[in-house]
């Protein structure tokens, strides 16, 4: 069984911000799959269980807010058994230039709070992970308000385009595995422009 957990903050005053890129692909993968409508709720995160090919997969998203996303992911793993490895945690990362993938084995937190929670729940940073960049825009403003801010309008096509191409390399994480991920869409980045 594999585990796809996109992070983010619950509620309408969040569902477009920056920090909430992984809840996005998620979705995206959700609306792909056509299980949008089976949401349910259990270990204060939003959960759908389905099949690709022969592999049972959960996507989830929890609902505890950015920096207590550990304790869900915890009980997922517990609960259904799921080794970290089996796990992809999907992330904004304002270190990263808008629209770029940068997939990883294992490591640590790099000042996230989400996966700061992630690490000391699970006692481990052995999880692969994908963080998409956000860019970090005006180093003047504080950081908390940028990653709770909305796109502008000139970055939405390329966030878009950015949380396709996330949901893309999660298929290809439960195919393939997470090197596959990071051969393939870690190089890929490097034809973006710069930011």
């Amino acid at each position: 069984m594999k585990l796809i957990v996109g992070l983010g903050n619950p509620g309408a005053e969040y569902r477009d911000t920056r920090h909430n890129v992984g809840f996005k692909v998620v979705d995206a993968l959700a609306e792909r799959w056509r299980v949008d409508g089976q949401w349910r709720e259990k270990f204060d995160a939003l959960q759908v269980r389905m099949t690709r090919g022969d592999e049972p997969v959960i996507l989830s998203k929890p609902l505890t807010y950015m920096n207590l996303s550990g304790q869900p992911v915890q009980a997922l793993m517990g609960f259904y058994k799921i080794d970290p490895a089996d796990i992809l945690i999907v992330t904004d990362d304002v270190a990263l230039p808008l629209g770029r993938l940068r997939a990883r084995r294992d490591g640590g937190a790099g000042g996230h709070n989400g996966l700061k929670s992630i690490i000391q729940s699970l006692a481990t940073q052995a999880f692969p992970r994908m963080r998409v960049g956000v860019g970090r825009g005006d180093y003047h403003r504080d950081l908390a308000d940028h990653v709770l801010g909305r796109f502008e309008a000139d970055e939405r096509d390329t966030v878009s385009a950015a949380v396709l191409r996330a949901a893309d390399a999660a298929e290809v994480f439960l195919s393939d595995g997470i090197e596959r991920v990071m051969n393939a869409f870690n190089a890929a980045n490097e034809t973006l422009p710069p930011e």
